[in-house]
């Protein structure tokens, strides 16, 4: 994939011919809602099947094709003016996936088998389940390898849309969370709608993963986790309930999100988790937390500290760390998600966690805050292609902060009220994956499906190859 930053007096028809790309394929991953307005600043995804190759010192181009099992001339058609004879170290190379004629009688399964790649990794290239069928003539893409990872998504849509954007995306996801049930002091659980969400789950091969929580957006949820953590009895009847609707609904692990818990009910919390995982186990389920981003084992507030990453890293199978929401919706505007912070949190997370239990948060969202801000007062929260839907509007270029690896751009509205809008595009998504790749972490989870955000799903199968584990 290339990722393309508009200039000005570009367009998309230079881009096509430039890339050599369909306006379709462009239109597609992109999304954009005015293909004759291009904004400048703006992130483009140009999917081109491939991967950049860096020239060092000694290598030939027949030496570079050789390496990756390509004839010299598909390198060559890949790189149309390239001089072969004079390679210079640093000079980046195209070089493109091996395309494969489907022929009669063949199936995923037997072309799989014969470039040595996994059904799952030759679907997933090429926007497939591995339930569909193929047809004599049809030209797939074989995927080179990848770092295989578990893809989470929550979502907390109603029933049937969340059905939908399940569907939309789920080759591309190892485990869906419909979110969520909330624990009642008596131990009981608040109904849930989610019987459409688990059944798209099973139709996509996904994992459903039930979520508990304890807090709303009127409550802190903080007694509540007292009350519960405080007696064997309730948690006994909590953990029995939870079982009850797993076992009824069909979910095949569940996710515990407290937050808020008293710093004084730590090691409670702990052993919350440690009798979820005794009773769970033996059922066949897994156990995943999740946990406020820390920096620090200390680290003061009721966000974090009750949340002991050492115990919940050994306890559960794996920890969803919510590197997200630093751009607040009642605070100033500022990244949501700045790549400095989540680095800082997943370096510290390594020191107690194994990276291979670690999932990174991934907020896939944008919000609009008015200026100048006072505090308190609520931006508003909407998908990254709203974002650029608003920047095409109002013609506003958007700017890119480095450090943050966040997009962002300011306008004026009708009422002559200044707006400043951070969101997320392919620069700041590609850096996320380049995060989670460097440090060889076992997942990404996504908060959460009905933004819509083509490019990050792009870009996502460009990166990885995702587990099925069903």
């Amino acid at each position: 994939m290339i990722i393309h930053v508009v200039e000005p007096g570009d367009n998309l028809y230079a881009l096509h011919e430039r890339y050599r790309v369909s306006m379709a394929d462009l239109l597609r991953v992109n999304d954009l809602p005015d293909p004759e307005q291009l904004v400048v600043g703006l992130a483009l995804l140009i999917p081109v099947k491939g991967t950049w190759h860096t020239v060092r010192a000694g290598e030939s181009l027949w030496s570079i094709a050789n390496d990756y099992g390509m004839s010299l001339n598909l390198v060559l058609e890949a790189n149309p003016g390239i001089d072969a004879e004079i390679l210079m170290p640093g000079q980046e190379i195209f070089i493109p996936l091996l395309r494969h004629e489907v022929a009669p009688g063949e199936t995923l399964a037997s072309i799989a088998n014969q470039y040595g790649v996994s059904v799952y990794a030759l679907a997933q290239e090429n926007a497939l389940t591995i339930t569909e069928p193929i047809f004599t003539g049809q030209i797939l893409f074989i995927p080179r390898e990848k770092p295989i990872i578990d893809v989470n998504a929550y979502s907390y849509q109603q029933d049937a849309a969340g059905a939908q954007s399940i569907r939309e995306v789920g080759e591309l996801l190892t485990i869906v969370s419909p979110f969520a049930y909330l624990i009642q002091a008596d131990g009981s659980l608040e109904p849930f709608p989610d019987e459409q969400m688990i059944a798209a789950s099973y139709e996509e091969n996904i994992l459903p993963m039930m979520s508990i929580l304890n807090f709303t957006s009127e409550e802190a949820g903080s007694t509540l986790t007292h009350t519960i953590l405080t007696s064997d009895e309730l948690m006994d009847t909590l953990l029995t309930n939870i079982l009850r609707v797993m076992n009824e609904k069909g979910y095949r692990g569940l996710n515990i999100d407290f937050e808020n818990v008293l710093p004084e009910d730590r090691e409670r919390f702990n052993n919350f988790i440690q009798l979820a995982v005794d009773r769970l186990h033996p059922e066949g389920y897994f156990v995943s937390t999740a946990v406020a981003p820390k920096t620090s084992a200390d680290q003061p507030g009721l966000l974090y500290e009750a949340h002991d990453y050492a115990a919940q890293g050994r306890i559960a199978d794996f920890v969803v760390v919510m590197t997200y929401e630093w751009g607040y919706r009642l605070g100033p505007p500022q990244a949501i998600s700045p790549l400095n912070q989540m680095r800082r949190v997943i370096e510290y997370a390594l020191t107690e966690i194994p990276s291979e239990k670690i999932f990174l948060g991934f907020q896939i969202y944008a919000r609009d805050w008015r200026l100048p801000h006072v505090q308190g007062q609520a931006a508003q929260t909407f998908s990254p292609q709203r974002a650029v839907e608003l920047a095409t509007e109002y013609n506003a270029e958007i700017q890119y902060d480095e450090v943050a690896a966040s997009p962002f751009f300011r306008y004026t509205d009708e009422d002559g009220v200044d707006h400043e809008v951070w969101f997320e595009d392919a620069r700041s998504a590609q850096a996320k994956f380049d995060l989670a790749k460097e440090f060889n972490l076992g997942g990404i989870s996504y908060w959460a499906l009905g933004y819509p955000f083509p490019q990050n799903w792009e870009l996502l199968r460009d990166n990885f190859t995702v587990r099925k584990r069903i």
